[in-house]
């Protein structure tokens, strides 16, 4: 997997301060997304341990406190991100006790494959859907179109 970026400190994508990762690869493609240097699996920089470890390092920073952990791109569940980030996860849920995961994509929750939903098992937060440019809402928090869905995955249970 690459990433092509990634902001320990951030105050956007995800209530509170987070750290966000926002990952390369997206087949979805979506008429109007803001992100499109992200849609190349190829972009941006590999992912590797050390970035796993500086995440863990945030996360765990007592200086700027930390609520959580902000997944984008790109799309973290474009097939060739998920061991990365089911990798990343695991890391964060036993090495970050207590902070959240927020996680953005294209895909719907009721269409996601069996290794998808071993991913999201792992979130807290899903906003789902593809961004619709027609549906398109300055005014919605934490998504760009009326279509997509913050979903509380613990309230699935």
């Amino acid at each position: 997997m690459n990433y092509s970026q990634y902001y320990p400190v951030d105050v956007i994508n995800g209530p509170g301060t987070r750290a966000t990762l926002f990952v390369s690869g997206c087949e979805h493609q979506c008429r109007g997304c803001y992100n499109q240097s992200t849609w190349s699996p190829d972009s941006g920089e590999a992912f590797s341990d050390a970035m796993v470890e500086q995440i863990i390092v945030d996360l765990n920073d007592t200086r700027i406190r930390r609520r959580g952990l902000s997944l984008t791109g790109g799309d973290p569940l474009y097939p060739g991100n998920l061991d990365a980030v089911l990798n990343l996860l695991r890391h964060v849920k036993a090495r970050a006790p207590g902070k959240d995961v927020w996680m953005w994509t294209g895909y719907t929750l009721e269409n996601l494959s069996p290794k998808q939903r071993q991913v999201v098992e792992l979130v807290d937060t899903l906003v789902d859907g593809k961004f619709e440019q027609d549906k398109h809402d300055p005014n919605l928090r934490f998504r760009g179109s009326s279509n997509q869905r913050l979903i509380p995955i613990s309230q699935l249970d």
